[in-house]
C-alpha cells in the first residue's frame, strides 16, 4: 500500500468530494444525479468510511473499480483490516458500529474486501489550478502538511495513523488553525448537521448514511454542490464555532 497518494488536475470535469458514505451508495447515486455528476469527465473523492452501518457495505469494491473513484482509508477500513490481521479489537463495538455484516462474511470474503481496503491510502492531494487540495479521515497531526506527506511516505507510525483515522479534536476544540501547504483539507469522520469549516479544514460528514444528507464539494471552487444546500460557498463559522 502506499499510505500517499498523489493526483494530478482534472483538466476535463469537476472533481468532487463527498463525506462518509457507510453503505448508503443507493442515497449517493441520488445526490450525483441531482448535482449533474458526469462519470465520462467528473471524478468523486471520498474521506473514507465506505462501508458498516448502510444496507450496501458489500458495494464498496464495485465503486473502488470505477476510474473516477478514488478514497482514502478511513477508520472503518481500518477496523476491518485489524480483525483479519489478528489486531486487538473490540469485537462488541465493531458489530455495534455497523460491522456485523463484515463478520458474517465467509473468510475468504473477508480476505477480498481486507486485500482492497489495505491499498488505500492514508492521505491523497489532488492538484488543482487554484491550490492543492488534501484529503484524509480525521485529521492532520501535523500543522503542514507536508511534513504529514514526508511522515506517510517514509514510516507508517501507528500514532500517525490513528490521528489521521480516528481524532475528532479539531470539531471538539474549535480548532480554526489552518493546515499549512494546502488550500483545504477535506475530512469526515465526527458528523456535523451542516458542512464545517474550520480554518482551511472542511468537515463533510453531514449523515447522509442516518438522517442526515451527502455533502459535495467541489474541489476548484470549494462551494458546496449538493441538492438543497443551493449553490456557493457554505458561511465561515464565527471564532467560537
Amino acid at each position: 500500500m502506499s499510505r500517499f497518494l498523489r493526483l494530478a488536475a482534472n483538466t476535463q470535469g469537476r472533481d468532487l468530494a463527498v463525506g462518509d458514505i457507510h453503505g448508503h451508495f443507493g442515497r449517493l447515486v441520488m445526490c450525483l444525479e441531482q448535482a449533474g455528476f458526469d462519470p465520462a469527465v467528473d471524478r468523486l473523492f471520498s474521506v473514507g468510511d465506505l462501508v458498516d452501518r448502510g444496507p450496501y457495505s458489500e458495494a464498496a469494491l464495485q465503486w473502488l473499480d470505477r476510474p473516477w473513484f478514488h478514497a482514502v482509508q478511513g477508520n472503518h477500513e481500518a477496523l476491518a483490516i485489524t480483525y483479519l490481521r489478528g489486531g486487538r479489537l473490540d469485537l462488541q463495538m465493531y458489530r455495534a458500529a455497523g460491522g456485523g455484516w463484515f463478520l458474517d462474511l465467509p473468510r475468504s470474503e473477508q480476505v477480498r474486501f481486507v486485500e482492497r481496503f489495505e491499498q488505500l491510502p492514508i492521505a491523497m492531494e489532488v492538484e488543482n489550478e487554484r491550490g492543492l487540495i488534501g484529503l484524509l479521515h480525521a485529521d492532520s497531526p501535523f500543522a503542514d502538511w507536508a511534513v504529514l506527506r514526508t511522515w506517510l511516505e517514509l514510516d507508517d507510525d501507528p500514532e500517525v495513523r490513528e490521528v489521521c483515522q480516528w481524532s475528532r479534536r479539531r470539531l471538539k476544540e474549535g480548532d480554526t488553525q489552518p493546515v499549512h501547504g494546502v488550500r483545504a483539507l477535506l475530512v469526515g469522520h465526527t458528523p456535523v448537521l451542516q458542512a464545517k469549516l474550520l480554518g482551511n479544514v472542511w468537515h463533510l460528514d453531514t449523515g447522509g448514511w442516518a438522517n442526515g444528507h451527502f455533502s459535495l464539494i467541489d474541489l476548484a471552487t470549494l462551494e458546496l454542490v449538493s441538492p438543497g444546500q443551493g449553490a456557493g460557498p457554505a458561511p465561515l463559522p464565527t471564532r467560537s464555532a
